[in-house]
Parts: structure tokens; C-alpha cells; sequence
């Protein structure tokens, strides 16, 4: 580690003391843009710590036995093994490093407010191992003011240091999308910086502006910077919400909303996302409650965010009364349903608030319901729910009266309707599609009912 004061050295000699391996980084949080993270800073010449209170993840990630759903990700932390380390020490972590950059994340409960428990834990870890010259980077999703209001009192108070003057401290928000964050980092996006004060900004800058190639933007503050994460994912959930509104009047009036969106979209100034059965993922159904948090402690009311939260999550109950619809028209008892796709979105493994959790929980009181997906290999709450979960298509679709496209994977792009109902062994079935997979919708075959969001 050597004894590195960050805030007194130069630009110059920032770079040359990450390129030259002098600089050691711990990561707190291995998770998915943990790992992403701790490899970028590996491929700079920075030694890394990474740092996570489970143990078995950490066993796992020094073993290299870890399986993630980035590959390159993986690949980058098994080939630079030697010069990265795990522990659940997250005090040692901060004596042994000159950077600490916090990915845990502030989950929502069951009331949509934000919990900071672990986020504060390991703040505080931060604070014990905290020396002169340090600098701190957060950058997990936060609501606005957590940099200014939790992590630097935490930071101070316990480490007895004084920000700008003794240690450093900067928020910059993740902006990376799982299976291509390494790229996302390194050359798609300016890393946004908010630092406390001038002194971190410059640290915090100069380190990434050698990683980023698209360099940084400098915001004025730390709040500036955790607000513009959120507005990033507000915006998305807005445009996403529109998009479902506007498929669900399309399919009243017997319209392809695929064919209204992309010549709406051909217009410069339109760009309306793609309908589906809701919002997943850690971000964009979190960010409008931390923003709507911070919007109630200012006595402000965010009508419009707070709508269109409500149509995605009223999302997967309109795709499963499609469901209802399908099996009423088939006359069908209690049919054998096959949901396609468990991940909230394609090609991932990822199933954070997948919206194929509530389209299953619609249904599984009255219908038999199996799931496919072909990157989750497990699943604890189909597991509680005596879901069974498989990885073959064959298996998933036979005897299926019902087959619900639930996530957009790629794997069944190149399903078609007669396939499909051949697989199935079936004379009479219906196909839900939630993702406008299905390319010969038009004409569906004999004893095939079609019906999707938005067609």
C-alpha cells in the first residue's frame, strides 16, 4: 500500500501511482457492480480488496469458483487473481487501502422506504480503518443527501478526521448494465463526480478520468451527483410507463403498437420505450421511491413519478389477466401455464424484482405453473412456492396449455407459434407474449390463441 496521501500529491503522480501498482482500492460490496467495479480498477494497475459480509461469496470469488453473469467480468477477476484479495474485514480492508469505494446497497421495505442498515455499516467500517489522505467514493443508488447526511457524519465522527482537510470524499454514481460493464465504464459513459469540495473532486477525478476514457463530469456537489443517477432511472420508468399505457389502448383498438412506436420514433424528438409486463432489476423500481423520499422531507409532491410507478407495477396483473382471458377462451379448468424467462430482463441471471415474480403470484392459486429460464439455475422463492424451475424448453412447454413469455432472452427469439404448440404435444393452446418475441403472430396456426401487450 505504501504510505500514499492522495490529497497532496498531483495529478500526475495519481495516475502513475494507480498504473504502477502502488495504489490498493477496496471494493465493499461483491455483488454485480462490485465485481464490475474491482475489475476495472485491476485492468488500471490498482491492487484491490474486495470486501462482502458473506463469507461463502468470498470463499467462492478466491477460489474462482464464483460464476457471474458478466463474463468478461469473471474472466478479468480470474486473470488478475494476484493482485486482488477478499475479505469480510471491512476495517482491515480500509487500514490496507488509499480508496474506498462503497457499492452496498440502500434497499427499499416493505413500506417502499429506504433502509441504510448495511449501507451505514459499512460506512463506519470505512471510518475505523480511515487515515490521512484517503479517499471515499460512494457509489451505490442513494436518495438525494445520504453522501451529505449519513456517510459524512459517520465518516468523521468515528474516524476523528475532517473531510478536505485529512481524508477525501466524492459520490459517483454506477452507470452500467449488467453483462457489459466493463465497457460501460472504460468507454461508453463520462464518470460523473460530486465531491464534497474541490480537493475531492480533483482526487476523485484524476483516478477515474484514467480509467473512463469518455473522462469525467464534475458536479457541483455530492447531492447534485446522486440525483442525476436517479433522474437517469425516473426517466426510464416514466417513458416505460407511457409505453405500456399507450400498448394497452393499442390492443383495444385492434393496433400493433410496434408499428406506431417506430414510426412515432422516426421523429427526432419521440423516443418512446418498448411495452411489457413491468419493471425489474435493483434500479429502476427503486429510484422513484428514493427520489419521492426526498421529495416528502422537502414537502414536495411527485405526481408524475408517483403515477407512473403505479401503471409498471400494475404491469405483471394486466399480463396476468391476459393469462385469465387466454383460459377462459380455451375453457380450461385448471391449465399447466409454462412462464418463459425468470430474469427481469434478457441474456442476465439477474432476477431482482423481475416482474415474473407477480405475474406467477397471480396465478399459481388456480393454475399448475412451471418456469423456464436459461441462465437462473436456482431459485429460492420458486423453491417456497413448490415452483418447479428448469432449464430445458422441451420440458418447460410440454403439456403446457399456456405459454407466458415473461423476460426477453434471447433464447426465444427464434420461437414461433408452430413451435411452440409443437413442443407443447397439445391441440389447443394459448401463448401470452408480454415482450413481442413471437415473429409470425399474424398468422397463428390452428388451435393457437395469440394474445400479447400492445398486439
Amino acid at each position: 500500500m505504501g504510505n500514499l496521501n492522495l490529497m497532496s500529491m498531483s495529478s500526475e503522480e495519481l495516475v502513475n501511482a494507480l498504473r504502477s501498482g502502488l495504489l490498493t482500492v477496496s471494493v465493499y460490496g461483491m455483488g454485480y457492480v462490485g465485481t464490475a467495479i474491482a475489475a476495472v480498477w485491476l485492468r488500471a494497475g490498482a491492487r484491490v480488496i474486495g470486501v462482502d459480509v458473506d463469507a461463502e461469496k468470498i470463499r467462492k470469488l478466491d477460489a474462482c469458483e464464483l460464476r457471474l453473469s458478466d463474463r468478461q467480468v469473471e474472466e478479468e477477476l480470474r486473470r488478475l487473481k494476484d493482485r486482488i484479495r477478499y475479505t469480510t474485514d471491512g476495517v482491515e480492508a480500509s487500514r490496507l487501502s488509499n480508496v474506498k469505494i462503497v457499492t452496498v446497497p440502500v434497499y427499499l421495505n416493505k413500506d417502499k422506504r429506504p433502509v441504510f442498515d448495511s449501507f451505514k455499516a459499512s460506512i463506519e467500517n470505512i471510518a475505523k480503518g480511515l487515515k490521512v489522505g484517503d479517499l471515499v467514493i460512494i457509489e451505490s443508488s442513494v436518495p438525494p443527501g445520504t453522501t451529505m447526511d449519513i456517510a459524512l457524519p459517520i465518516l468523521e465522527g468515528v474516524s476523528g478526521l475532517r473531510v478536505e482537510k485529512d481524508f477525501a470524499l466524492a459520490y459517483s454514481p454506477e452507470r452500467i448494465y449488467v453483462g457489459r460493464a466493463i465497457a460501460d465504464i472504460e468507454e461508453r459513459y463520462p464518470k460523473v463526480i460530486g465531491g464534497v469540495g474541490p480537493v475531492s473532486s480533483r482526487v476523485a477525478s484524476t483516478l477515474y478520468g484514467a480509467i473512463a476514457k469518455k473522462g469525467t463530469l464534475v458536479l457541483s456537489n455530492p447531492t447534485a451527483a446522486e440525483f442525476e443517477k436517479l433522474a437517469e432511472g425516473a426517466y426510464r420508468d416514466v417513458n416505460i410507463a407511457l409505453a405500456n399505457e399507450l400498448a394497452q389502448l393499442a390492443r383495444l383498438l385492434g393496433l400493433d403498437f410496434d408499428e406506431i412506436r417506430e414510426a412515432a420514433n422516426s421523429q427526432p424528438y419521440s423516443n418512446i420505450h418498448k411495452p411489457g409486463p413491468g419493471v425489474g432489476g435493483s434500479c429502476i423500481p427503486v429510484y422513484p421511491y428514493f427520489l419521492m423520499y426526498a421529495a416528502e422531507k422537502a414537502g414536495f409532491n411527485m405526481k408524475l413519478v408517483q403515477t407512473a410507478r403505479g401503471i409498471n407495477e400494475s404491469a405483471p396483473a394486466y399480463v396476468a389477466e391476459l393469462v385469465r382471458t387466454a383460459v377462459r377462451e380455451l375453457g380450461i379448468n385448471r391449465p399447466r401455464v409454462a412462464v418463459l424467462g425468470l430474469a427481469f430482463r434478457g441474456n442476465v441471471d439477474d432476477t431482482r424484482l423481475s416482474p415474473s415474480y407477480d405475474i406467477i403470484n397471480y396465478l399459481r392459486g388456480t393454475m399448475n405453473i412451471i418456469v423456464h429460464d436459461p441462465y437462473v439455475k436456482f431459485d429460492k422463492t420458486l423453491e417456497d412456492w413448490g415452483i418447479k424451475l428448469t432449464n430445458s424448453i422441451e420440458d418447460a412447454l410440454k403439456g403446457a396449455n399456456v405459454v407466458v413469455i415473461a423476460t426477453d432472452h434471447s433464447d426465444y427469439s427464434g420461437l414461433t407459434l408452430s413451435r411452440i404448440i409443437q413442443l407443447t404435444g397439445l391441440s389447443n393452446i394459448a401463448v401470452v407474449d408480454s415482450r413481442h418475441m413471437i415473429k409470425d403472430w399474424r398468422n397463428p396456426p390452428p388451435g393457437v390463441v395469440y394474445l400479447a401487450v400492445g398486439r
